[in-house]
């Protein structure tokens, strides 16, 4: 098998002349990443149990502090040190354990990418029916071949590896911006009074738990960006030119874009702009939505399928080989799923989005409890990559308990306060939302496994 080509396509350290964009370079990608047509399911969900200013104000906040968490866990060591989120986890869960992140990462990613490129396909069927131009019998083909034609245009683009993703990211930035913004307020101008006089269908009765639900879905929504933020955040030369755009590009379209989707499931009952456009304005509308949904889907696609195949350079039965079967790894089982079981997949969202904040609530707060607090900022880099044992982070066979046991405890600390599939919850989940407490939790175990256990027995390189 050969090696990569490019710096970029590997997931070793990139050199300080190697991390060569900039802060509008970086916000452009982040931005377009972020800017994905799941903002408009994710304001759905909101919409279900907040009006609209309600509902502005619990996804604000909400993605602002689940985009510290990532911002804090992710970007100061992924700046100081060229390195990706994968290759991050590392001095925490060990030079075996590692292994943990990497399944997370792909599961997670190959989720988003699955319902982004269903709500890609189904748009395209909605409109082309809307004009008559295809049955409703035929709908459901459409979606499977687009979708499969969507992978193979993403594949192509990849082939340039990060200069590829940067410079496509800078056409699509203008074009998910300029229509975003005329979509809010063609939606606003139109349904303002059908807006503030509808209610939110599954209101629970009390304010302060449908409030801190709309909160929730915010956090668990921008923990999700863990496993993308590392590979591009590297690009930058220090951790100082990326957190600006990484506050700003990845935690603000998301509360912004859902408000469409917010807005929309308020006035119209559908969130799918595709649809709701066509009403308003007919099939001119239509298409001018579908642009925006191409767009904005194929940038976070895009960087999707990037972070994944980087992170997918750690798996040493995978170190050595092309770029482009990385990438077939990170492709295949979206157009699988896409063309086997699309609606099973996208009726599931809600449960696939709270499971986001179950297992990626504990890995933010174990990397900010260790490089923020314990290790003061300090790695070894060659320890990250040289694994085996004697060294730094090998620990116990290669696996740290103080990680395995955060996660473990953080996980059953989410069951407890929230049921990611019936959103059953128990106190105090209504004042303190999931996220927060299974991450105080996670953290509070790390650190003192940390100091009762790992180093007093001279493990881990503290």
């Amino acid at each position: 098998m050969s090696t990569p080509d490019t710096s970029d396509e590997s997931g070793w350290p990139l050199t300080h002349t190697e991390r060569d964009w900039n802060q509008w370079q970086l916000f452009a990608v982040l931005l377009v990443t972020a800017a994905a047509t799941w903002c408009y399911i994710i304001g759905e969900y909101v919409g279900y149990y907040l009006n609209l200013k309600m509902g502005i104000a619990a996804m604000t906040a909400g993605s602002m502090i689940g985009m510290l968490m990532v911002t804090l866990a992710v970007v100061p060591t992924a700046t100081r040190y060229g390195i990706d989120s994968i290759a991050a986890a590392r001095p925490q869960f060990g030079d075996r354990g590692w292994i943990i992140t990497v399944f997370l990462q792909y599961a997670s990613i190959i989720g988003w990418n699955c319902l982004l490129m269903i709500f890609f396909g189904k748009s395209v069927g909605q409109l082309l029916q809307a004009i008559g131009v295809i049955d409703p019998a035929s709908v459901d083909w459409v979606l499977r071949i687009v979708t499969v034609l969507a992978c193979a245009l993403v594949y192509l683009v990849l082939m340039r590896g990060g200069t590829g993703l940067e410079r496509v990211s800078q056409i699509l930035f203008f074009v998910i911006v300029g229509i975003g913004v005329w979509m809010v307020w063609v939606l606003l101008a139109n349904q303002s009074d059908t807006i503030a006089a509808a209610t939110p269908a599954y209101a629970s009765g009390s304010l302060r738990w449908d409030y801190v639900t709309g909160i929730e879905i915010g956090i668990v929504s921008l923990l999700s960006w863990w496993p993308y933020i590392g590979a591009m955040v590297r690009k930058a030369p220090n951790a100082h030119s990326a957190t600006l755009p990484a506050m700003l590009g990845m935690g603000l379209p998301v509360p912004v874009l859902s408000i469409v989707g917010l807005a929309a499931i308020l006035a119209l009952q559908v969130s799918d702009p595709s649809a709701w456009l066509i009403t308003l304005g007919g099939s001119t509308y239509g298409v001018i939505a579908l642009v925006f949904v191409i767009a904005a889907n194929l940038g976070t696609t895009l960087a999707g399928v990037y972070a994944t195949a980087v992170g997918l350079r750690q798996v040493p039965a995978l170190a050595k080989s092309r770029w482009s079967t990385l990438m077939l790894f990170a492709l295949v089982p979206v157009a699988f799923v896409s063309l086997v079981v699309p609606d099973l997949f996208f009726s599931n969202f809600g449960t696939f989005l709270a499971f986001i904040g179950v297992f990626f609530a504990p890995i933010c707060a174990i990397q900010i409890t260790d490089y923020l607090i314990l290790r003061r900022q300090r790695i070894s880099i060659r320890a990250v990559f040289v694994g085996g044992p004697g060294t730094d982070y090998h620990y116990w066979a290669g696996f740290n308990p103080a990680a395995i046991l955060a996660m473990v405890a953080g996980f059953f600390t989410y069951l407890y306060l929230l049921n990611p599939v019936s959103y059953a919850s128990r106190a105090p989940y209504d004042i303190l939302t999931a996220s927060l407490p299974t991450a105080v939790v996670a953290g509070v175990v790390y650190a003192a496994v940390t100091l009762l256990v790992n180093k007093p027995a001279g493990k881990g390189g503290y």
